[in-house]
């Protein structure tokens, strides 16, 4: 199983077609090192098997139509198992386009924000200053402590 398959924004299981997951199947068996040397074996096992008296009456005809049939059907399946890798990548760029979209969304939110919280960190420190120079215009003038209540 892949990585993706695990991504919240990607269809699986039972969300996908029986096609959909055919194709699944099929990309991951055919497009692995299990499936070359399973084939190799095959091959293998028959040219040894046909090799002088065989059920192949002329040697290797019918491998050959095996192969060709294979051939012809493996051309297919892969170009199923292509558009089926396709759209898992769409689904997954869809994806991060909506995250990136809900991203810039907050990151203009927090600018905004700490706009905000700057404009007010101004008026609270213009306003500490106003009241400090208010107070200290208030102390006594000999220079003693702030008047006690």
């Amino acid at each position: 199983m892949s990585r993706w398959s695990t991504h919240p924004h990607v269809r699986s299981d039972s969300a996908l077609t029986r096609g959909e997951r055919a194709a699944d199947v099929m990309r991951n068996s055919m497009g692995s090192w299990a499936f070359v040397f399973s084939a190799l074996i095959f091959l293998a096992i028959w040219m040894l098997y046909n090799r002088n008296s065989g059920f192949d009456k002329y040697p290797f005809i019918l491998l050959n139509l095996v192969l060709s049939c294979l051939a012809a059907m493996q051309g297919a399946i892969l170009l199923i198992a292509a558009k089926r890798a396709d759209q898992i990548a769409s689904e997954l760029a869809n994806s991060d386009h909506q995250i990136d979209a809900d991203t810039l969304v907050a990151v203009t939110e927090i600018r905004a924000l700490t706009l905000q919280v700057h404009d007010l960190t101004k008026e609270v420190h213009r306003l500490s200053e106003t009241i400090y120079q208010h107070v200290s215009h208030e102390a006594p003038a000999s220079g003693g402590d702030l008047p006690q209540k």
